[in-house]
């Protein structure tokens, strides 16, 4: 096991282990974050609208979460680093169409469709490698401390490294840097092992798959079409709901018939758990959201280019940098509930500080302090988070859990997208920048009453 003899720093085979892991979540969280800052140059250059950009960010965040679970179940079947490895090279063939296409359809195809699936697949093996290789608390604790980190910076810094690329060279190679990115994690993937064999035998449900994607799908994007047609909203959302108790009847129906469902029931048992995958798709919905929100503001209502907008966000890049990289010391002082309440205590405060402070001054400084506080907040609680759901569940539900667990977090990702965006799309003027911003910070008070209601447990210790 990759902690064997370790009680202090990470060892040489960790850091070998942990370095494509990481990295593989670092680009996953960047991929989604990135286009908020391109916004302006790509509906320039392919002639389209904000809402169209918005419309295949919020597709790309989509398909993770629609096929997460699927992917986690498919790592059973054909190995974790098989999975991580063939979505490594969907995802790489993604960015390097999306930085040749020649319109919003062939982007949609590239960004929001292949480099969805491709992090649909590899995304499950990260989460369930960690915890099969890291199997104390302890070291358990600070290799997703890692993970989680360059995932938080990820999505905070997206907007200044994509900023950068775009003004000094183009939206274009933003997508290139994508695929050089990817090249270096296959090139680092080859000291992963698999400590699981694969069981080519086991049975995979691929209706349970087709309907818990649909059904995903039709929700989200009945949140989309809010703002231009209430009753398609309102048809989308109630097939949607439809379509997702029908999945989960057919869970309950092939665990009554003693087949292996896509979706164990056994695993909403845990209370610790459910609490937990609340959390985590609220704080995704919140970093995704706010970053959405803030980016387009920037953009369309004051004007910013690329790296103006994107040299702003350097505020939640500290601070969930900062937080993010102390999540081992911080889970050794603190039990993980307390680290989760105090989180989302403090993002929500950022949120308010942001539509108070940017009411208040017009100078692009305002959005520091509250940009500031998001990341403080958000780097506390996304370790423990991620912490508290694996750990609530045994080595042969690690594919299951993983993959519910990520696609709970992604399809808070494109709820803040979806959300937040159909609301500010809809005006696009302070008042809707406004009201979208409020509208998250209700959703968050949500994730801290989850957080709340968290078991209490002891600091972890080494």
């Amino acid at each position: 096991m990759a902690d064997t003899g370790t009680s202090g720093g990470p060892s040489a085979a960790q850091r070998r282990v942990l370095a494509p892991l990481a990295l593989a979540q670092f680009i996953c969280s960047f991929a989604g974050s990135n286009m908020n800052v391109m916004i302006n140059d790509i509906s320039e250059d392919l002639d389209t609208t904000v809402q169209g950009v918005q419309v295949a960010i919020t597709i790309f965040l989509l398909v993770m979460a629609a096929l997460m679970i699927p992917g986690g179940k498919l790592t059973d079947r054909y190995g974790r680093k098989r999975c991580f490895l063939a979505g490594l090279v969907v995802y790489g063939i993604g960015a390097l169409l999306s930085a040749v296409a020649p319109g919003l359809g062939v982007l949609i195809l590239g960004n929001s469709i292949l480099e969805g699936v491709g992090t649909a697949l590899l995304i499950p093996p990260v989460y369930i490698l960690t915890t099969l290789l890291f199997t104390d608390m302890a070291s358990r604790a600070r290799a997703f401390g890692t993970i989680m980190a360059l995932g938080g910076i990820g999505a905070a810094a997206g907007p200044l490294i994509g900023g950068l690329i775009t003004s000094w060279i183009s939206w274009r190679a933003a997508f290139v840097f994508q695929a050089l990115v990817i090249a270096l994690i296959i090139v680092l993937s080859r000291h992963l092992e698999d400590p699981l064999p694969p069981d080519p035998t086991r049975p995979f449900d691929t209706v349970g798959a087709v309907l818990s994607a649909a059904g995903l799908v039709l929700v989200v994007m009945g949140i989309l079409a809010a703002d231009d047609n209430v009753w398609l909203m309102i048809a989308l959302l109630a097939v949607g709901a439809l379509t997702l108790l029908w999945f989960f009847r057919h869970v309950r129906a092939r665990e009554a018939a003693g087949k292996e469902p896509l979706l164990s029931t056994s695993l909403f048992r845990d209370r610790t758990s459910n609490l937990g995958l609340v959390t985590q798709n609220v704080q995704w919905l919140l970093l995704m959201g706010s970053s959405f929100t803030v980016a387009a503001y920037l953009q369309v209502v004051r004007g910013y280019d690329a790296i103006e907008t994107g040299v702003v966000f350097t505020a939640a890049t500290v601070g969930l940098l900062a937080t993010s990289l102390a999540a081992e010391r911080l889970a050794k002082r603190w039990p993980q509930r307390t680290l989760i309440t105090a989180g989302f205590v403090v993002t929500i405060a950022g949120i308010v500080v942001l539509i108070s402070m940017v009411n208040s001054f017009p100078s692009a400084w305002a959005f520091a302090p509250g940009l500031l506080l998001l990341g403080l907040g958000l780097g506390v609680m996304l370790t423990p988070s991620v912490n508290v759901v694996q750990s609530s569940f045994p080595e042969e539900q690690q594919g299951e859990i993983s993959g519910l667990s990520r696609s709970v977090s992604n399809l808070g990702s494109s709820l803040g997208t979806a959300v937040a965006g159909t609301i500010l799309v809809a005006g696009l003027t302070a008042s809707a920048y406004a009201a979208a911003m409020i509208a998250l910070a209700a959703v968050g008070l949500i994730g801290l009453a989850a957080a709340v209601f968290l078991p209490g447990t002891p600091a972890t210790r080494a």
